[in-house]
């Protein structure tokens, strides 16, 4: 990325959750570049898409492949300026020091879970992780079952902070790999297993009202750069296939 003058403000970021990681950790490089900086808002992708249609600050917008595709085709963001980051799968976590449990078949993740005090996962509504994970369980016959110990919060990255700070023990968390890797005081476990693996593919894209059109584009490119793909893989994101 090439020198530039400083935008008159901030880029805005409305980003789902599973790009918080890589986004924080090239914040101080774009801010040597652009040094207004960035003012990033992470949340469940359906909660990031509504502040963008309620006409919240917006530069770069990062979400889920589909939901880039639709804004992009209803004109809020800008066509051809999305860019993906790869791909995201789903796992499940525990707290740092318990002994992480075989999720790697269906039969060992329904024993996990029956086994876990509490389930700490994403709004089940409006993150593409909780929707998912609802799924599962209800593939699993457990959704009945464990409803009394379910801990939803308003995204991946809330449920592991709060999972990591209780003193519940016996827990299990189920969100993005991304947003486990990043949290401290959580630890992977593995990812769902291949029948219920879910691999989300995450894009950013130019919003079609960005006051910093030439530094949010700047920071798509970082983001999406061979430079940062060190990053983007050591944080959980997959490269797409050729």
């Amino acid at each position: 990325m090439t020198s530039a003058p400083s935008p008159s403000g901030p880029v805005h970021v409305l980003s789902g959750g599973a790009a918080q990681g890589l986004v924080t950790q090239l914040q101080d490089r774009f801010s040597a570049q652009y040094p207004s900086g960035l003012a990033g808002t992470f949340g469940a992708v359906g909660m990031m898409k509504d502040k963008l249609l309620a006409g919240e600050p917006c530069d770069v917008i990062i979400l889920s492949d589909a939901l880039i595709a639709q804004l992009t085709a209803s004109a809020h963001l800008v066509a051809g300026s999305a860019r993906a980051l790869g791909a995201v799968k789903t796992g499940v976590a525990v707290k740092t020091g318990d002994k992480p449990p075989d999720v790697g078949s269906p039969e060992a993740l329904k024993t996990a879970l029956r086994s876990a005090n509490g389930i700490y996962f994403p709004d089940p509504v409006k993150a593409t992780a909780g929707i998912h994970f609802m799924r599962v369980l209800k593939a699993l016959g457990l959704e009945t079952e464990l409803a009394g110990r379910l801990r939803p919060f308003p995204n991946g990255a809330a449920a592991m902070k709060a999972m990591a700070e209780t003193n519940e023990p016996g827990l299990l968390g189920c969100t993005q790999v991304t947003e486990i890797i990043f949290a401290p005081g959580v630890l992977l476990a593995g990812a769902l297993p291949r029948e219920f693996e879910l691999a989300t593919v995450y894009t950013a894209a130019l919003s079609n009202r960005a006051a910093q059109p030439r530094a949010a584009t700047a920071l798509i490119e970082l983001l999406t750069s061979p430079e940062a793909a060190g990053l983007r893989s050591a944080g959980g994101f997959e490269p797409l296939p050729e």
